[in-house]
């Protein structure tokens, strides 16, 4: 399989259909992660208007890519991007459990889930803000 993939990457059109089929496999996975993790169901939310829910899932969507592109600006080879972005996913749902964990007062899943806005916004925000500290720390 290398045989054909490693000449196809080597082309700079090749490289970038790669690398964005690989995001779009990985933003799908891990997604689907993240839904199943929560208390709520994301696209049935955003389906009803919940702005914290489309907040939260923007955040985390961003999150994610911003995680594949530090993979993918450091040189690493397609594998080595898939390898670290997974580590670095799983650090992103790291954070969003400790999120939880960190306010005693309200569940956080649950607060998005009633479309407590404030709490979508600072979700969204960690998991932006946290997405540039674990791109430059997993590579």
């Amino acid at each position: 399989m290398n045989t054909f993939i490693d000449p196809l990457l080597a082309t700079p059109m090749g490289a970038a259909v790669a690398y964005f089929s690989v995001a779009v496999l990985e933003l799908v996975v891990f997604l689907s992660i993240f839904e199943w993790v929560t208390r709520y169901k994301c696209w049935d939310e955003i389906r009803k208007g919940n702005l914290a829910v489309a907040m939260a899932t923007g955040g985390k969507v961003f999150g994610i890519c911003n995680i594949l592109r530090f993979c993918i600006e450091s040189g690493s080879t397609i594998y080595e991007s898939m390898l670290w972005s997974l580590v670095g996913f799983v650090l992103l749902l790291l954070a969003y459990f400790l999120f939880e964990f960190v306010t005693p007062f309200f569940k956080v899943d649950e607060e998005i889930g009633k479309d407590n806005r404030a709490v979508g916004l600072i979700s969204m925000i960690l998991s932006v803000s946290l997405s540039y500290v674990i791109g430059v720390s997993v590579l």
